[in-house]
């Protein structure tokens, strides 16, 4: 396969983790904010139980020291197009900098942990509408 379907491969990978990431930080702070203006969608059980499945994988992998899939699976494709980990376009060069920094690993399991808490502890200050019964 030419270098350049690897490389579209790989962008479409981290834009596809960038979405992951926005998600998760974004998807909190809505709750916060949706709960404080009256937003009813906040508190829909199915979109609650996907962002708090979504940080509890973040946790798992890092507590059990596993990268991340995704990252694993973009390093791969920029493998396959002959570059190094983080070449690539201009939009894949300024994510990597929003997205991956060097930090102890321990700082990244903190971080992870603490968020995951707040997620938690969304759940018992916003708590999402009960599911619909049978």
């Amino acid at each position: 396969m030419p270098t350049g379907f690897w490389h579209a491969a790989a962008d479409a990978i981290l834009l596809l983790h960038l979405l992951f990431v926005l998600f998760v930080i974004i998807g909190l702070l809505a709750v916060w904010l949706g709960h404080l203006i009256g937003w009813q969608w906040v508190r829909h059980r199915r979109f609650r139980q996907l962002h708090l499945l979504a940080i509890g994988v973040v946790v798992a992998q890092a507590w059990l020291g596993q990268l991340c899939p995704l990252t694993v699976l973009e390093q791969w494709l920029r493998q396959q197009a002959g570059a190094g980990q983080f070449d690539g376009s201009f939009l894949a060069h300024y994510l990597h900098q929003w997205l991956f920094f060097q930090a102890p690993w321990w700082v990244f399991v903190l971080a992870y942990t603490l968020f995951a808490l707040a997620v938690l502890l969304s759940w018992w200050w916003v708590p999402p509408n009960p599911g619909r019964k049978r």
